[in-house]
C-alpha cells in the first residue's frame, strides 16, 4: 500500500493581509511557518518517497519545513531536470548520500488558480465596490474566471492531467507521495479521488497547513 499525502501550504503574509494572491510569489507569514511544523509532525512516520510541489515559493517552503520534522532524516533534494548547468552540476556522486535524499519536482501545473487582475486586491475592498456576490461567484463558481483570471474549471485542466500523468505512477510503483501546493489546485484533484460533483467541489474547503491522507491500493484511493 503507498500514501498520498495531500498538503495545502501554510498561511502566506497575503493571507495574512487578505489580499487575493493567485500566481503572486509571497513567502509564508510566521503563522504559515508553524503550520507547516505542525503539518510536519502529523506526516513525520509516514514513508516519503518523492514531492510534488509548484513554482510558487510559499507550496516549497511549506514542503521543507515540514520535511525538517520527518522520522526518516532524508534531506529533500530539488530536482532540475532540464535547467542546463543547474541540472548538470547538481549531481551527487555518493550514493550513501544519495539514499538520504527524497527527489522535489517542482511543476507550475500544480500552481493556485490564477486569479487576473484580483491579485493584490484587498478580498473586502473589492465586496465593496463589486458587491459579495460578484465576488462569490468569482472565487467558487466552477466555469466563470475573475477578470483576465483562471476558472477552477481551468485549474483542474492542468492540474488533474498532471496528476494523472506524472503523480499516478509514481504510486503505481508502490512510491508514498507528497504534494505541496495550493487550494484550488488540490481541489481538483480531490474532485477527482473522492468523485465530487462540479456543486460539491465548490463548498469543498481545504485548511491551511492541514495534511490530507489517502492509501491507494490497486488503483483505488481511500482515506
Amino acid at each position: 500500500m503507498s500514501k498520498l499525502i495531500l498538503l495545502r501550504h501554510g498561511q502566506s503574509v497575503w493571507n495574512k493581509k487578505n489580499l487575493f494572491t493567485g500566481w503572486v510569489d509571497i513567502p509564508l507569514s510566521l503563522k504559515g511557518i508553524d503550520e507547516a511544523l505542525a503539518a510536519g509532525k502529523k506526516i513525520k512516520k509516514i514513508p516519503i518517497d518523492i514531492i510534488f510541489t509548484t513554482t510558487l515559493v510559499r507550496a516549497q517552503e511549506t514542503a521543507f519545513i515540514a520535511m525538517a520534522e520527518h522520522d526518516s532524516n532524508k534531506v529533500p533534494v530539488v530536482l532540475h531536470t532540464g535547467e542546463g548547468k543547474l541540472d548538470e552540476w547538481s549531481r551527487i556522486y555518493s550514493k550513501q548520500t544519495a539514499d538520504a535524499t527524497i527527489p522535489v519536482i517542482r511543476a507550475w501545473e500544480l500552481n493556485e488558480r490564477m486569479y487576473g487582475e484580483l491579485q493584490g486586491l484587498n478580498k473586502d475592498e473589492t465586496r465593496a465596490k463589486f458587491g459579495d456576490e460578484q465576488v462569490l461567484i468569482w472565487r467558487r463558481s466552477y466555469d466563470v474566471c475573475p477578470p483576465n483570471g483562471e476558472s477552477l474549471e481551468m485549474t483542474a485542466a492542468r492540474s488533474i492531467p498532471y496528476f494523472k500523468e506524472k503523480v499516478l505512477p509514481q504510486l503505481d510503483l508502490d512510491k508514498s507521495v507528497l504534494i505541496c501546493a495550493h487550494g484550488n489546485s488540490l481541489r481538483s484533484i480531490i474532485m477527482v479521488l473522492d468523485n465530487l460533483s462540479k456543486e460539491e467541489v465548490l463548498k469543498l474547503e481545504i485548511a491551511t497547513g492541514e495534511p490530507i491522507i489517502y492509501d491507494y491500493t490497486n488503483g483505488t484511493f481511500s482515506k
